[in-house]
């Protein structure tokens, strides 16, 4: 990588915190005609489509572009979960989490989480408070762990409600 494409990288990062996404847009496509395998830019086009141009197709492909050019590289498949999370494909999420299980750079109780997630949303909450038991167990933050533990008794809830709707119906 050329020190031009890293000082360019920098203004549009900085572009990006000063809320000026047209001016970080331009200068992240000129990064990757210089260096179509610079993983942080494709990242951060994936999230100035999906936050600013609400374009989830662009924003995923941009996501699976930085993911191939450095797997190790965590922050796109934090943000290609979410955008499969947000189109409700959650096999491609199953899958992408499965995958990201072998990612040495990723933290496993986000995975836990995640798959967790994918659980609660479809009403299996006896295997939802399975992946947040595991995402706990795989957890170092103190506050995170408590989080989900929240998640935990929420689920808990969820299944009593069940219990008692399901008995009244009898």
């Amino acid at each position: 990588m050329t020190t031009k494409v890293e000082q360019l990288y920098l203004e549009a990062e900085a572009d990006i915190r000063n809320n000026n996404y047209h001016e970080a847009f331009e200068k992240y496509e000129t990064i990757l005609y210089e260096e179509p395998g610079f993983a942080p830019a494709h990242n951060s086009m994936g999230w100035i489509y999906k936050t600013q141009f609400d374009n989830l197709a662009k924003s995923e492909n941009h996501f699976k572009a930085s993911i191939q050019a450095d797997p190790l590289y965590p922050h796109p498949y934090f943000h290609l979960a979410s955008v499969y999370f947000d189109l409700d494909k959650f096999d491609a999420l199953k899958t992408h989490l499965e995958k990201c299980l072998n990612v040495v750079t990723l933290e496993k109780a986000w995975i836990y989480y995640r798959f967790a997630m994918i659980e609660e949303t479809y009403g299996r909450y006896e295997d939802a408070i399975k992946f947040y038991q595991k995402a706990i167990l795989n957890s170092f933050n103190n506050d995170k762990i408590a989080e989900y533990k929240t998640d935990i008794e929420r689920c808990q809830t969820k299944t009593d409600l069940q219990q008692t709707s399901k008995s009244v119906r009898s």
